[in-house]
């Protein structure tokens, strides 16, 4: 079976993030969905992504990892495997609850409809798999019946976890407020010696009320801690939090982010996120040279149509000749584009 007809350069994910060429799938922090992880992992790794992250579980790993060995298998090229954690109270490691004996039977349920991960079945609750906390469901009850819960890990299972993981990288998704939590899980790191080829660290200015000046003191404060851990950084900016599946509009605020951010940010690749989509590449100018990007909603709505198709089938995406090749069309021309930027 053929996986990847477009011919372009396999870059290292370091020769990627020196060169402004570096993609990242996000499967999400708070992701459980096994089938659809790893058949995402295999497609996108097929394409020439440079680094999947995932939620900071060892069945979620696993089933990422069965997508990298089979794309490698193919390609000959796999990406780095990161873990997604969080130094305190994040949107990103929430999940949706309701009880859905409490709905009126009248309820037109517009969660349902809402509901860009389909974690909302007709009749039913929350799908604890499938959510990955977009926090849409929440205003659009129109009884107030859906709450949040927090999804985190404590610091001592984070230690426990790396160890059985074993990632390439990992993601500290922070927050203002968040010092002492982020100054004790980076030092934490280095106590156990967990190797890291980077350390990346997500943050931007919605929802953490900060300015970019701010958002800057914040990251030095960060690159401190990273250096005396002896860890490379890799800035991951968050222009408009899982939402690069609602429309074009939400590429501007990743971009605008960037190029607020980059003559105040420390040392170390800034990386686009957050409302990316496939307008994003054409909002920059041919100068302009982020280190990447990373491709989280977009990426998963993209896809989900034969992702679903694949798990009612009850086989592997890459075991369904003409469905690997749907897929395979889907995702290119949303990460083909970075793979060709020039230098």
């Amino acid at each position: 079976m053929g996986t990847d007809d477009h011919t372009f350069e396999r870059l290292t994910p370091e020769e990627a993030l020196d060169q402004g060429r570096w993609v990242k799938l996000i499967c999400g922090a708070s992701n459980q969905d096994l089938p659809a992880i790893a058949d995402l992992t295999a497609v996108f790794a097929a394409v020439g992504v440079h680094c999947i992250d995932v939620a900071a579980d060892p069945a979620v790993a696993l089933a990422a990892r069965r997508g990298l060995d089979w794309a490698e298998a193919q390609t000959g090229h796999r990406p780095w495997l990161m873990v997604s954690l969080s130094d305190g109270m994040d949107a990103h490691f929430r999940k949706a609850w309701f009880d859905a004996d409490r709905c009126p039977a009248d309820c037109p349920r517009p969660c349902e409809r809402i509901c860009p991960a389909a974690a909302i079945p007709p009749g039913s609750g929350i799908d604890q798999q499938r959510c990955y906390g977009c926090g849409r469901c929440l205003p659009a009850c129109p009884h107030g019946l859906i709450e949040e819960r927090d999804h985190r890990l404590t610091p001592e299972q984070v230690i426990t976890l790396l160890k059985s993981i074993q990632p390439d990288a990992v993601e500290i998704h922070t927050g203002s407020g968040h010092e002492e939590g982020s100054t004790m899980l980076i030092q934490s790191l280095q106590h156990h010696n967990v190797p890291l080829q980077r350390l990346a660290v997500s943050c931007g200015l919605e929802g953490h009320g900060v300015n970019a000046d701010q958002l800057a003191r914040l990251l030095w404060h960060r690159h401190s801690c990273l250096r005396q851990a002896g860890y490379r950084p890799l800035w991951q900016l968050d222009g408009r939090p899982m939402s690069g599946d609602v429309g074009a509009g939400t590429a501007r605020a990743a971009v605008q982010l960037w190029r607020a951010m980059r003559l105040l940010a420390p040392p170390g690749p800034l990386q686009l996120a957050g409302g990316t989509n496939a307008a994003t590449v054409d909002l920059l100018h041919s100068t302009e040279r982020p280190a990447g990007i990373a491709f989280g909603g977009v990426a998963r709505r993209l896809l989900m149509p034969v992702l679903n198709e694949a798990q009612t089938r009850g086989s592997a995406l890459w075991q369904w000749p003409e469905g690997w090749e749907r897929a395979l069309s889907l995702a290119r021309p949303l990460v083909t584009p970075w793979l060709r930027r020039s230098c």
